[in-house]
């Protein structure tokens, strides 16, 4: 009994192994089965009928010579002719003139010529062709059709058309089991709404999607796409496409690794590597996603976004986690631009630098206003308040208005500060550099007059209600107080110690941007360094002005 037990277990291993086995064999037929081509059916060209039927038995007994009404049959394709000549032997036939093919009730060939390779299973087709394939219909002088792989293919000259488009190009193919069809060289697809031309394309009949597989143009009345691979979908006129395509529209250039675009909507979106490019007001806005409403005229980008103007020879870049801009009209036909920026703001250019929570420009006034702890640099210059309004004229800076707790200090060393405060000031540019400050209100200063070599004479602090700076060479020259005041010249080595800073005096070395790759950097003040502002001035809620651009 003990045997018995013993071998039973051993059966069973070796029945599982040959069923594995088995198993294992069946997968690798059908590994080859899938790989396999289509089986050639070895089945004869038959004669359905002919009006009349000629065999030289002596010549060629192999050849049949038949004239009029011609009806043959290989298979499920069904031929018709005016003339034919079948060669047994190789199983083909040559028709002449009112040729037609027929498979099934979907597809039908027509042309003046064909030959026909039974074994190969080849129609070749010449002069007026049509392939008509329920709502497509194709059209060339030079047709191949392979009833194996159910495809047929033109090579010098064509064109596809359905109930949206039409196709023209060099090259193609057409498969009428998968309604795809495929065109080279000189590719180009009309709709009565845009034009496609292409080197490479791939289009599907059923959902009229077009495959971009090659340098490609799409152009209507408003915009223009450029793309090398992608798709659009010509119903819904939607495209997603990749490679750094580019979207133009007025002007702009919206460009990204991936792009989707809704034409009938009229909006657009970016991802990684944006660039949307405004060459007729030289400005630019980058990031790693961006929004476009052709519509609205108006765009958002995030993800390391940055607005650059370049319509002067030394490029502003600006910096922050949100940035928009939006074009209107008010009542005139005069375009106006507003560009509003959110959180950790950071501008960098040579002769400025500046640093807010927030900011908004209108081209309306031509005015940039900085919100929430704005600090504003020019060279050795720092001015700072609640709220800075920069004037530009022609992309550069006019003069600026610093309101509420206002200060501007000059560093002449690490230890030796220029420092004015007051209620506001106002601060007067010519060719980038600023040349007269007024400070208006509750004016407190601390001045180091200077011989002409440069050389410190003593320490002026004094306080009154209206100030009038002059600088020259980016350095204060003069100060003139207006109205009643009072102030006290110390000599350097006798400056009282309350008084060598002004009660808000702070220098913010730390928080200036570097270059055009620290405006991504925020560095924040540091604690109890921060305003605390009179009034709240920080622009309104913009949360709806990013929903309604969607």
């Amino acid at each position: 009994m003990l045997r018995k037990k013993e071998k039973t277990p051993r059966y069973g291993r070796h029945r599982r192994l040959l069923i594995g086995f088995l198993c294992l064999f069946g997968v690798c037929i059908a590994a080859q089965d899938l790989n396999k081509k289509p089986e050639k059916k070895k089945t004869k060209v038959y004669l359905l009928h002919a009006d009349e039927g000629q065999v030289d038995k002596l010549a060629r007994p192999d050849v049949q010579l038949l004239i009029g009404n011609v009806r043959l049959r290989h298979d499920s394709m069904y031929m018709y002719c005016d003339s034919a000549v079948i060669f047994e032997k190789t199983n083909s036939v040559e028709a002449f003139s009112n040729v037609r093919m027929e498979q099934g009730d979907t597809l039908f060939l027509y042309g003046d010529y064909l030959y026909y390779d039974g074994i190969a299973q080849i129609a070749q087709l010449r002069e007026n062709v049509k392939l008509i394939n329920r709502n497509t219909t194709l059209l060339t002088d030079s047709l191949n059709y392979d009833r194996l792989y159910n495809l047929g293919y033109y090579f010098e000259g064509g064109s596809l058309m359905d109930e949206e488009n039409v196709l023209t190009s060099d090259w193609g193919e057409y498969s009428p089991s998968t309604k795809i069809a495929v065109f080279n060289h000189d590719v180009k697809l009309v709709n009565p709404k845009f034009i496609l031309t292409s080197d490479t394309l791939k289009y599907n009949t059923v959902s009229k999607i077009a495959t971009i597989l090659g340098p490609s143009d799409i152009v209507n009345e408003d915009n223009h796409i450029y793309s090398e691979r992608g798709f659009y979908n010509t119903v819904t006129e939607q495209a997603e496409l990749l490679d750094q395509s580019v979207l133009t529209n007025q002007g702009r250039k919206l460009s990204g690794d991936s792009l989707f675009y809704d034409r009938k909507l009229g909006y657009g979106e970016a991802f990684d590597r944006v660039q949307m490019n405004d060459t007729v007001n030289k400005s630019m806005l980058t990031g790693d996603y961006c929004f476009y409403n052709e519509l609205t005229d108006s765009a958002f980008a995030t993800k390391r976004a940055v607005a650059i103007d370049y319509s002067q020879g030394d490029s502003l870049y600006m910096h922050a986690d949100t940035l928009m801009m939006v074009s209107y009209h008010l009542k005139t036909d005069s375009l106006c631009r507003l560009m509003k920026a959110f959180h950790k703001v950071r501008m960098y250019r040579t002769d400025i630098q500046g640093v807010c929570d927030s900011l908004v420009y209108n081209s309306k006034d031509s005015c940039m206003t900085m919100y929430r702890d704005p600090i504003l640099w020019n060279e050795n210059q720092q001015l700072l308040g609640e709220e800075i309004k920069i004037y530009m004229n022609d992309s550069t800076i006019d003069w600026a208005h610093i309101i509420n707790q206002a200060l501007t200090v000059e560093m002449k060393d690490s230890v030796h500060y220029n420092q004015v405060s007051g209620k506001e000031m106002k601060a007067y540019f010519e060719n980038r550099d600023m040349r007269r400050v007024e400070v208006i209100g509750n004016v407190l200063i601390g001045f180091y007059p200077e011989e002409k070599d440069s050389t410190m004479v003593g320490f002026n602090s004094g306080e009154g209600s209206l100030l009038h700076i002059y600088m020259k060479d980016r350095k204060m020259q003069q100060a003139k107080m207006i109205g009643k005041s009072n102030g006290v010249m110390y000599p350097l080595d006798q400056i009282p110690e309350d008084k060598l800073r002004l009660p808000t005096f702070a220098w913010f070395d730390y928080v200036r941007p570097l270059n055009k790759e620290d405006i991504f950097n925020w560095r924040g003040k540091r604690a109890g360094e921060t305003l605390k502002p009179t009034t709240e001035r920080r622009p309104k809620t913009d949360k709806r002005s990013l929903i309604n651009m969607k």
